[in-house]
């Protein structure tokens, strides 16, 4: 894979010559130079520095005729996996000696002497906390699938196929490693990443393809470490994932999913540090945010591409659950407090297809629909200023239990076929929206038009 140079002063000069300027894609189907995955095909699902997400948004605002939806579609597997259609494993790496003397907490966590911040001992109590408390955060991903009934290019799930599970009473957490044989690079490749985490596969006894189909390897790397360039001025990324093959190693244990995570503190606040928390309650904010950003991402497109992703063609082309909602600090999907049975954690939502916004709470499914068998549809009629709707709404997959209508007057109802008199004549914007019984909603919008 060959690394592409971007001459800044030349991507400025092409911005200002505005939206009908042509940028070409690179290899990884991005066509926005200032994405941290630009040039590097192997980063998926790179969270961009707070700094480097700006410079994409305004980019994106300069070329705003190429812009589109943000729906995901199914990539149609590699090697026959597309998403982590079981329970979730996670195991953490502790790569390299300079991590310091291990030793472990009051619950049985890992400490490590140089960890300055206690990094690893918060990301394991984190993913011991997934699934627990009532924590709906994981529910997002539960719409997603994989297998032979899913059409590459399909845009919702049918039913039956295999789901995404949610990580029942903190399954999601496996195990951990300390391999403290000898010292993390100083700038780890992402072979050496790689190998590292088909080292770990070997060191829990994952030794088979099908002892890893549901796994994902977090290679943590110790602080002053640039895994892959991080924080260095070509490595304006926070974390990334990928799996083996794409990285260029092999391995005997089958395919190996794994997250290049580094020492995200020393990034300071454009890796999240006090992102949603204040104080020195925020100095982890950015390890909970960035690694549950590819946690979402690797159960999602668990070999990259071959999973849920962007390909509408617009600037998000490309672009993963996680990344579609990164770094929003206000409005729909804000990065928030999670509370899970174990503690609280900072975390950013993800984007869900059957809501059609990013989402940092979303129902568990588990029907195998995944929302796609919902739609929302009526019908209307109008006599003088009295407009009369018939819902003729379905959901293949589950049973509508609500209905909100919005008549574009100001006013609203409940009702399933609601009649309404509006004021004066004119054309009324009239939307239904449905929801069944997974939580899921899907809206329809009309123009109606009365008169005296």
């Amino acid at each position: 894979m060959k690394s592409r140079l971007i001459n800044t002063a030349i991507v400025l000069a092409v911005m200002s010559l505005g939206a009908s300027t042509a940028i070409a894609a690179d290899n990884n189907g991005s066509d926005n130079p200032f994405a941290p995955s630009y040039g590097h095909s192997y980063r998926h699902g790179a969270v961009p520095s707070r700094e480097a997400h700006a410079r994409m948004k305004q980019y994106d605002a300069l070329h705003a005729a190429t812009t589109g939806t943000e729906t995901l579609s199914y990539g149609g597997g590699i090697d026959g996996i597309g998403v982590t259609s079981g329970a979730p494993k996670v195991y953490l790496v502790v790569y390299g000696s300079q991590w310091g003397t291990a030793g472990t907490d009051a619950n049985g966590n890992m400490t490590l002497s140089g960890d300055t911040v206690g990094a690893v001992t918060y990301l394991e109590k984190m993913f011991k906390g997934l699934g627990t408390g009532g924590e709906l955060w994981s529910g997002t991903m539960t719409q997603y699938c994989d297998g032979p009934s899913v059409a590459s290019g399909a845009t919702s799930c049918p039913s039956g196929a295999p789901l995404i599970g949610y990580p029942t009473g903190g399954t999601a957490f496996a195990g951990i490693w300390y391999d403290n044989s000898a010292p993390s690079p100083s700038s780890a490749t992402a072979a050496q990443l790689a190998q590292e985490a088909i080292n770990a596969a070997a060191h829990f006894g994952n030794t088979t393809a099908a002892s890893n189909r549901y796994v994902q390897y977090v290679v943590l790397s110790p602080t002053g470490t640039h895994p892959d360039g991080f924080n260095t001025a070509g490595g304006q990324f926070c974390a990334w994932h990928d799996y083996n093959t794409d990285a260029g190693v092999s391995s005997p244990y089958g395919d190996i999913a794994f997250t290049n995570m580094p020492y995200v503190y020393d990034m300071g606040t454009s890796c999240g540090q006090n992102f949603v928390n204040s104080g020195t309650a925020g100095n982890l904010d950015g390890f909970s945010i960035v690694n549950g950003h590819e946690y979402a991402e690797t159960v999602t497109d668990q070999n990259p591409a071959g999973g849920w992703t962007n390909h509408t063609g617009s600037t998000f082309n490309g672009q993963e659950n996680g990344d579609e909602c990164a770094w929003l600090s206000s409005g729909q999907g804000a990065s928030a407090n999670v509370v899970m049975g174990n503690g609280t954690y900072a975390m950013q939502s993800t984007w869900s297809n059957d809501t059609n916004q990013c989402d940092i709470s979303h129902p568990i499914v588990t029907n195998g629909g995944g929302g796609g068998g919902l739609v929302a549809n009526f019908s209307f009629t109008t006599s003088h200023l009295v407009a009369r709707f018939t819902d003729s709404s379905t959901d293949s997959n589950g049973t509508i239990t609500g209905h909100s209508w919005t008549f574009g007057d100001g006013t609203s109802s409940t009702a399933t076929n609601p009649s309404h008199t509006y004021k004066a004549g004119g054309t009324y914007s009239v939307t239904e929206k449905v929801t069944d019984n997974h939580g899921v909603s899907k809206s329809k919008t009309s123009s109606v038009r009365v008169r005296h």
